[in-house]
Formats: structure tokens, sequence, C-alpha cells
């Protein structure tokens, strides 16, 4: 057997620190990245094209990347490891790898030759040099997919070794490809020439983050003395069991993965609509609120998700575990996801500003992305809950269930959205600047522009039906997964709390410093809330005391 004894096993919360801590570096470069962007491009026409163009690849990326193998690889390949067949599993691996590597092969191509037919799919409000600048990038872009769809295959095979850090910190080097394409070319380039040259950086990006993981599979050793690719046979066969449990998951998973990719590319022709000022700024808001959910949601989700798929037993008692380990990630994700959604209505223009504001970026572009951040913080919530629940479910081997609640979720967001994105969005405008004495930003067709908060508030309501589907279906199968009242109620205590200081830090400390304003506040907000959760006794806050002693 060269899977890791059990008594030798990676504790997961170990295992989640580790996946959060390679998603924050990850998430620190990308946040350097976009600072980059912002300075050198803004919200202008080449801005708005390469926002478009890269969703186009990153659609690809998540219908075949690391969500579908997380949800369908790795619970067959880790129960083979947990069960001892490490010949069969590496087999599995191999020949996973060659089928995923023959259709991302074929994709490839075709969206590269068919892209100047399919932009008008993809982004119908560009027109003349805009739309042509897309198509170009595009087609640039297009063979990163099969890179970052390789790069998955790795993640899912370190982590299913319990290896987590590597795979999840490497997106840093996708990230310092496009900084340093940026900053090499930004000062005496043009904004059309400049992007051409950062879709290329992403191309070599993704290569460095496919590669810097294969010495890891290559070079680390199992119990056995043996590499773990050295037990991976790679091999084009359709016939083995194990083969075909993983194809049958990734129907439904891939299904699943792309009626939510629906949803973002419902947003997105919305959002080119609403002006290139609307497709720049969504994206930068995004940037800021899927923050919380890589971050908590995915570090406890993918640190769990092996675990729950080792799980033996009676039924009864493989339940019970599921209920453990479930309730404990909702109350992980509740300490720390419940502040962020605080801090984004109240302490975001300040997050905004020390992150953007430079260059052609102004206090303006500031207020119309910290608005759309707003309107996201309806479903930070439950997103980041969906994704555990989500992951139980994958690992009771069902990947059916989440696949019909994320049909509804995404005709709900399409319905909503473009309910709120026009028709409702003079009155949602008014309940946000009218009643909370906001200033509209002076910028070219914010009227029309302002529909992108619509578009964030409509996906949150759509995702919190989604939620309440997974937790009442899960709880008929394994009982009740429910949080004390109390709990929750304590952390928006705690968490409004610290907003009210973090708000007076930043408001009354040195103007013009952006960055060492920003350091006040999280000083202020960081402190309150620590004190405040530790004087209420919530066991998170205890444990996070434990750790930094």
């Amino acid at each position: 057997m060269t899977s890791v004894p059990p008594n030798k096993a990676r504790a997961p919360r170990a295992s989640a620190f580790l996946v959060f801590a390679g998603i924050l570096l990850s998430r620190i470069a990308g946040f350097l990245r976009e600072s980059v962007f912002a300075h050198y491009l803004g919200n202008s026409k080449a801005a708005g094209a390469f926002k478009a163009a890269i969703r186009i690849p990153n659609i690809l990326q998540n219908l075949l990347g690391e969500g579908v193998l997380s949800a369908s690889f790795i619970p067959v390949y880790a129960r083979l490891l947990a069960e001892g067949e490490t010949e069969l599993a590496g087999r599995v691996a191999g020949i996973v790898a060659s089928l995923l590597a023959i259709v991302v092969s074929v994709v490839v191509l075709l969206g590269v030759l068919l892209m100047p037919f399919l932009i008008d799919l993809l982004a119908p409000g560009f027109h003349g040099d805009v739309r042509l600048l897309t198509i170009h990038l595009v087609q640039i872009m297009f063979p990163g997919v099969g890179l970052f769809v390789l790069s998955a295959w790795c993640l899912g095979i370190l982590n299913s070794h319990r290896l987590f850090f590597v795979s999840y910190v490497a997106p840093v080097l996708w990230n310092l490809a496009m900084i340093g394409s940026l900053l090499g070319f930004g000062g005496h380039r043009s904004q059309d020439s400049l992007v051409v040259i950062l879709a290329w950086g992403s191309v070599l990006g993704a290569l460095l983050q496919f590669g810097v993981q294969i010495p890891f599979i290559y070079g680390r050793k199992t119990a056995s003395g043996r590499s773990i690719g050295s037990e991976i046979v790679f091999a084009v066969d359709t016939t083995l069991a194990p083969v075909r449990q993983v194809f049958r998951s990734l129907g439904p998973v891939v299904i699943s993965r792309g009626v939510v990719q629906m949803s973002a590319y419902v947003d997105g022709i919305i959002a080119s609509w609403l002006g290139y000022a609307a497709v720049a700024s969504l994206s930068y808001a995004q940037m800021m609120y899927t923050l919380p959910i890589s971050l908590f949601g995915m570090s406890v989700s993918a640190a769990e998700l092996p675990e729950m798929s080792r799980l033996t037993g009676t039924s009864d008692e493989i339940h019970a575990k599921l209920r453990e380990r479930l309730i404990a990630g909702k109350r992980t994700i509740a300490f720390y996801v419940i502040p962020c959604v605080a801090s984004f209505l109240v302490l975001g223009r300040f997050f905004v500003a020390a992150w953007l504001q430079t260059g052609k970026f102004t206090t303006q572009d500031t207020l119309f992305v910290w608005y759309i951040l707003m309107g996201s913080t309806v479903g930070l919530l439950a997103a980041t809950w969906g994704r555990l629940y989500s992951s139980v479910f994958y690992a009771l081997r069902d990947t059916r269930t989440p696949l019909w609640f994320a049909l509804i979720r995404v005709a709900l967001t399409a319905i909503l959205g473009l309910l709120f994105a026009f028709p409702l969005r003079p009155y949602l405008n008014s309940i946000l600047l009218a009643s909370l004495h906001l200033p509209k930003p002076n910028l070219p067709d914010i009227d029309l522009g302002m529909g992108a908060v619509g578009l964030t508030f409509s996906a949150g309501l759509a995702g919190w039906v989604e939620f309440l589907l997974l937790r009442r279906a899960l709880q008929a199968r394994i009982g009740s997964t429910a949080l004390p009242n109390h709990y929750p109620s304590k952390i928006w205590a705690a968490a409004l709390c610290a907003c009210a200081f973090g708000w007076a830090a930043g408001r009354y400390a040195m103007p013009g410093q952006r960055w060492l304003n920003l350091v006040a506040i999280f000083a202020a907000f960081g402190a309150v809330y620590a004190g405040i959760t530790l004087a209420l006794r919530i066991p998170e806050a205890k444990k996070v005391l434990g750790r930094g002693r």
C-alpha cells in the first residue's frame, strides 16, 4: 500500500490551513495583478475587451478543470488509495489524464478556429474595434485552457495524497507572468497592444502553473518508497470500472458547472449591454467578492472532500461522521465569511481605493466598483456554505442532486438579473444611493451602468435559493446540519461592531495615505472582532488565538 498511513495522515484542519495559505498567496498575487492592470488600463475599452476575452477561456477552464475533477476524480482515486489499490489507482489516474488531454486539445482547436463566429454569442454588446480586439485576445488565450485543465488533474493527484499547498499556490506563477507583462511593456505601448502582450503572458503563466506541480508528482515519495508519478500509467482505456465511474460522475458535474457558468455567461451578456465600464468594473468587484469564497469555502471544502470520501463503516456511522464534519465546517466558514460581508458593505470603499485607485483608475471608478461589491454581499455566505454542502454530496457519489439545484439557481439568476439590471434598476439605485445618502459616480452612461449592481444582487438571491435546497435535500439523507441560532447572531454583532471601529479608523486617518489607512482599518477591525468573539467565548476565535501562540 502506497498511500499515506492513517496514523500519519495530515489532520483536516492542517490541510484546510494549507489550502487557505496557498489560495491566499495566489489571491494576493491576483490583487497585485489587478492593481497593475487598473493602473495601466483603468476602465478603458481595451480593459473591457480583455476582461470579456479572459472570461471565455475561464468558463471552459471551470467546466473541465479543478471543480469538476475534484468532484468526479478525487472521490474515486482517493477511495482506491485508501483501500490499498495503488496499482489500479495509478492506471485510473493515467487514463483520466490521457482522455482529458485529447478532449481539451479538440476544444482548444475548435475555439481558436470558430471564435470569430462565436463572439456575438459571448459579447453581443461589443462592436467595431473592441469586438475585433476581443476575438484576437480569446484566440491567443485559448491554448491556456488545456494547460489549466492538466493543472487541475495535478491538483486532484496531489490532494488525494494530502499534498495541498503546491497546487493552490501554483496560480501565483500565472499572476506573476501577467504582472511582468504589464510592468515590462506598460510604459511604452498603446493600450490595445498592451492587452495583446498580456494575453501571451497569460498563456506563459498557465504553462508555469502546470509545470511547477510536475516535480512534486514525480519527486514526492509514498510509503512504499516510490514516487507518486511512477505509479501512474498513461493510456486510453474506458473499460476499467473506476474510469467509467469517474466519467459517469463527470457528466453531471460538467453540466452542473456548465449551468453555473451559464449564469456568468448571462451576466457577461447583460453587462456588455450596460457599457464597457460595467464589464471591467464587474470584473474588479468579482475579484474581491470571490476572495472569501475561495479562501474559506474552497479551503474547507477542498480539505474535507478527500477525507469524506475515505469514510467507511455502516450507513449510520458514515452519516454521523459527515454531520459532524459539515457542522464544524459551517461554523468555521461563518466565523470568517460574516465579517467579510460586513466589511465589504461598510468598508468596501477603502478597500477598493487602496487596491485600484491609481493612474487611470479614479475616485469615481472606486465608487462604482464599491456599489457592485455591495450587491455581491447578499449571497456570499450562501455561496461558501453551498460549496461545502456540494462536497458532501460528491463524497456520497451523488453528483446529480447539486446539478438540479444549480439549474434552478441559473434560471433564477438570469430572470432576476434581467429584472434588476433594467426595469427594476431605478428602484434598486434609489435604495442604494438615496436611502443610504451615497453619491452617484460621475462616469459616462452611469445610469445604465448601475445595472451591474443588480447583477450581483440577483445572483446573491439565487445563491440563497440553491443553498436552502441543498441543505434540505442533505438533511433528508443524513439528518440535521443546522447551527445553533445564537452562533451567527454573535458573529454578526462582533462583525458590525468591528466595522464601526474600522470605519472610524479610515475616516479620520491621514488623508491621501491609502495604504496606511488600510493598515489602520484592518488593525482596528481585526482587534475589535477578535476581542469581542473571544469575550463571547466563540470556539473558533480561541482556535485562531491558539494558532497564533
